[in-house]
């Protein structure tokens, strides 16, 4: 400890030691230490905390981002496979579609080719129509020639070829009628007429001038030419109007037998049913009319007298109910015994609704109707005397009961209006 100057007395002084002093200092000191450890425990503390709420949120962080990533996963799964099956539907709807038109222009194709076959057919049909009947009129026309033709009328030989071409001119008329859809039968019966006519001729002029060879050969190309064209108009005129071959008619035919034998039998089916139907419903109507004549004897012989009265048959609905009402003044399935049972069991509900746990019920009477006047009284004569009222003898009933009986009472009155 050093020596201090005493400026005053000019005198060295030497300070004195306090511990008091010194104490406090130490524990102002130890208080900071302690203080400031305090404070840095608690930062520490506090950084710790934020670390470990920073983990868990880093945690959660991570789990959501794994949760998140697996949902975008999963959609973007169903996504793909929403996507593969639309794929597959747009590519079977285009393959059908495709499958479809290919099989229309198939059709398309085949319709024409056949149309064209029939062109071709029909044409060639046709010229060969024609040319057999030109070598038919060529053969026959030589033999009619002669027979029409003489020295001195020499002109007669065209005879033969006016009635050949009247003949083909009438068959083109029937032609020109079948395209027009006019009527045919006059023009093909003419010509068929004029045909015969030649043919005749051939064979009389054949037999008498050649041999019978030529006579028959002659007869016949005058009409099988003539014959073959109409059969080729024929053929026209069925397929104008639509008409069926043999074949045709007879599988409709073998169509329409079996289509009326699925019918008959479907109609016998259904007859058999009906017939199983009604013998069911007669048999339960029997059993129910056994039952109730059985369970209700009273009630089955006034419903007995009910449809006898009405003209009735059998006892229907209508007459049971009336006749359950004129016996047990109820409708079927009521009764005065039934009516009771239900209005006793409802009693005993309200008695046990009413009836706390443990106690028994009890009987609660009405306040408005208690014994308001005195007891009579007796003279010596042991005679009653009855009591006499007295102005406010007896208590007036409470506000509240009073309000309570007006509102009982408007209540009800309210109810009988109402059903009235």
């Amino acid at each position: 400890m050093t020596a201090q100057l005493d400026h005053a007395n000019g005198i060295a002084v030497t300070p004195r030691f306090d511990p008091v002093a010194l104490a406090e200092a130490e524990a102002i000191r130890t208080r900071a230490d302690a203080e400031a450890e305090a404070v840095r425990i608690e930062a520490r503390a506090a950084a710790e905390i934020e670390i470990i709420k920073a983990t868990e949120e880093a945690e959660k962080q991570r789990l959501a981002n794994g949760r998140a990533a697996r949902r975008d996963e999963a959609d973007e799964a169903a996504h793909r496979v929403r996507m593969a099956e639309l794929e597959r539907k747009r590519a079977e709807t285009q393959r059908l579609a495709e499958a479809e038109a290919k099989a229309a222009e198939e059709s398309e194709v085949a319709a024409e080719v056949e149309q064209e076959a029939r062109e071709r057919s029909s044409a060639s049909w046709k010229r060969a129509a024609i040319g057999f009947a030109i070598v038919c009129g060529l053969v026959a026309l030589p033999v009619q020639m002669s027979a029409f033709y003489t020295p001195e009328r020499p002109y007669l030989g065209g005879v033969p070829i006016v009635l050949e071409a009247g003949a083909w001119v009438v068959l083109k008329g029937a032609a020109a009628a079948v395209t027009d859809r006019r009527p045919h039968w006059h023009y093909r019966l003419i010509a068929w007429l004029i045909a015969s006519g030649a043919a005749a001729v051939n064979l009389g002029h054949g037999l008498s001038s050649f041999d019978t060879v030529t006579a028959i050969a002659t007869a016949v190309a005058s009409i099988a030419g003539p014959g073959v064209w109409d059969l080729h108009e024929h053929g026209r005129i069925r397929a104008r109007d639509g008409k069926q071959t043999w074949r045709q008619r007879g599988a409709e035919r073998r169509a329409a037998a079996k289509q009326a034998k699925q019918e008959a039998a479907l109609a016998a089916e259904r007859e058999a049913a009906a017939k199983a139907e009604a013998a069911a419903s007669a048999a339960a109507a029997a059993q129910l009319a056994a039952d109730r004549a059985a369970r209700f004897p009273d009630v089955w012989a006034h419903a007995l007298k009910l449809a006898a009265a009405l003209g009735e048959t059998t006892v229907t609905e209508t007459i049971w109910i009336r006749a359950h009402n004129d016996i047990e003044g109820t409708d079927p399935g009521e009764d005065v015994n039934i009516i009771s049972g239900r209005n006793k069991a409802q009693a005993r509900v309200v008695a046990a609704l009413s009836r706390a746990s443990g106690e028994k019920p009890v009987k609660v009477t009405k306040a408005q109707r208690a014994i308001q006047v005195k007891a009579p009284r007796r003279t010596s004569s042991y005679k009653p005397v009855p009591p006499r009222r007295t102005r406010n003898d007896t208590p007036k009933f409470h506000p509240v009961a009073r309000a309570l009986a007006a509102e009982a009472k408007r209540t009800a009155n309210d109810a009988v209006a109402e059903d009235r």
